[in-house]
């Protein structure tokens, strides 16, 4: 495993506000108590993520939301001890993987020169999961950017030069951890944190709001469920690779 002890900074790139929390939250917590520095990417401008019998989808209607989802993704990030987050705009439900959405996340790594990357699996599984909202087009595109974005652009001087312009220099990211994907290898107890990952989700009003007590509890039966074959209480679990 590679030597993070030098420099503790992560990126989590999301497609939306709270998906970070559904699927990372905890760990994010752990890292933050073990002296990570975290920064937030938020791909979407969140604005379809209204309720579904919602008559009003005007922009003025769509402007309101995105104000609020993002008011609650800073209450969760100051609940989580997340240091920054930023927010790319793109139009919520129509995200792809542009050169365009590489480059800004391309930015943005050289920008915080993280040492680790969390990212959205770009690829379904068709294995039991808690929501179907894993393979939501938005985070199969997220995840598809990041990773991309990743290697070997952010490492390359050669692609997207402008940035050199920009006083941003290559850097190489020496970590990724893919939440939702096939093969998951690597595991982070969150067993101290679950309760943290649950507030700051619970910031989330918007979207979970009534249904919360519902939500926590499957959350906690599923940290439970990935957690027992690793001898932890609560788990997160990723596919974990290395940038050699």
């Amino acid at each position: 495993m590679i030597d993070t002890s030098e420099r503790r900074v992560a990126l989590v790139t999301m497609a939306h506000p709270d998906d970070a929390e559904f699927g990372c939250g905890g760990a994010v917590a752990a890292w933050v108590r073990d002296g990570w520095e975290v920064h937030y990417v938020v791909c979407t401008d969140a604005a379809s993520g209204g309720p579904d019998e919602a008559i009003d989808v005007s922009q003025e209607a769509r402007r309101r939301i995105t104000e609020l989802r993002k008011a609650e993704q800073r209450q969760a990030c100051h609940i989580l001890g997340v240091a920054s987050v930023t927010f790319l705009d793109y139009h919520d439900g129509l995200l792809q993987p542009t050169l365009e959405l590489r480059r800004d996340l391309v930015r943005l790594m050289r920008q915080y020169r993280p040492t680790r990357v969390v990212c959205q699996s770009p690829v379904r599984t068709w294995r039991p999961v808690y929501t179907i909202g894993r393979h939501h087009p938005d985070h199969l595109a997220a995840g598809e950017a990041t990773l991309a974005a990743l290697y070997p652009a952010a490492q390359n001087p050669w692609d997207f030069p402008e940035l050199l312009a920009e006083g941003l220099a290559p850097h190489k990211v020496r970590e990724v951890l893919v939440i939702g994907a096939p093969e998951p290898n690597f595991a982070v107890d969150i067993t101290s944190t679950i309760d943290v990952k649950l507030a700051a989700l619970r910031a989330h009003d918007s979207q979970v709001g009534a249904r919360f007590a519902e939500i926590e509890s499957r959350l906690r039966k599923l940290a439970a469920d990935l957690g027992e074959p690793h001898g932890m209480q609560y788990a997160e679990v990723f596919h974990r690779a290395e940038n050699a």
